[in-house]
């Protein structure tokens, strides 16, 4: 089966970058697959792509060698099965507040006897080779986001769950559950401090952390907190915020770093 080269950086104790896909375009996935990322992320919560969007965009992924995830719109194992049948090396599920959602979540994407996952990679197939069925379970990197302080609050319950491999925390809903503004990067510190003890917790307990990042200021902060999977932006953000200042200085007429 096709390496899993996420799952090599760990091994090594190395972090993953990866890039994160808002645009339902396979050529917008094909030319974040080319930029400097260990792994892309195609987003069907947040994002626009639907599923022939997202089957379009792991097909540009895999021109590549970037490892393909999906962010499933929730945590339901018809769509968890068929974003993996599709070849998603990686499954994020968002809102898992509780031992039973994240189990539940992970049996979703195990063959038996470690879970329920119904046989039938189709392109799963192609993508990871003729052997997908015997390793598929040892392979795909199941990820629960913890978001919201009732995850928090669960957290050594979820944490013990069976085959979970990472933790991805979703800082602008956990922000929002403790009180707060939405956004990138918060600057609570009862928010951060949450976001520290997750990291803490799941490397305690032997699961990657992972979070979603606003700024590489921050993510420094995140890495140095020994969060091993990170998420920059997304390519929507890239491009909204480099137009953003490249304008002014088009119509000014001064060059800047964006706008030669």
């Amino acid at each position: 089966m096709r390496e899993n080269k996420v799952r090599t950086l760990w091994s090594k104790g190395e972090c993953a970058v990866t890039g994160w896909l808002a645009i339902p375009s396979s050529l917008s996935a094909e030319l974040m697959a080319q930029q400097d990322f260990d792994a892309i992320t195609i987003d069907m919560q947040h994002g626009c792509a639907d599923y022939a969007d997202m089957l379009s965009m792991l097909q540009a992924i895999s021109t590549t060698d970037r490892t393909p995830f999906v962010r499933v719109p929730w945590n339901d194992p018809s769509i968890i099965g068929r974003v993996l049948d599709a070849g998603a090396y990686g499954v994020i599920a968002p809102m898992v507040n509780t031992a039973a959602e994240c189990r539940a979540f992970v049996e979703a994407c195990r063959y038996y006897p470690e879970g329920g996952r119904s046989a039938g990679p189709i392109r799963a197939g192609l993508y990871g080779g003729p052997d997908y069925f015997a390793n598929a379970n040892k392979t795909i990197i199941t990820m629960p986001m913890i978001e919201h302080k009732d995850g928090l609050a669960n957290l050594d319950e979820i944490l013990d769950t069976p085959g979970l491999d990472a933790i991805f925390v979703g800082p602008s809903d956990l922000a929002i559950s403790m009180g707060y503004t939405p956004g990138f990067d918060p600057k609570w510190d009862d928010v951060n401090e949450a976001i520290a003890l997750i990291a803490r917790r799941c490397i305690e307990k032997g699961v990657v952390p992972g979070i979603h990042v606003g700024s590489v200021e921050y993510g420094q902060k995140m890495r140095d907190l020994g969060y091993k999977f990170i998420a920059y932006l997304s390519d929507f953000r890239m491009l909204q915020m480099a137009y953003a200042k490249a304008m002014p200085a088009f119509r000014s007429g001064v060059p800047s770093v964006l706008a030669p």
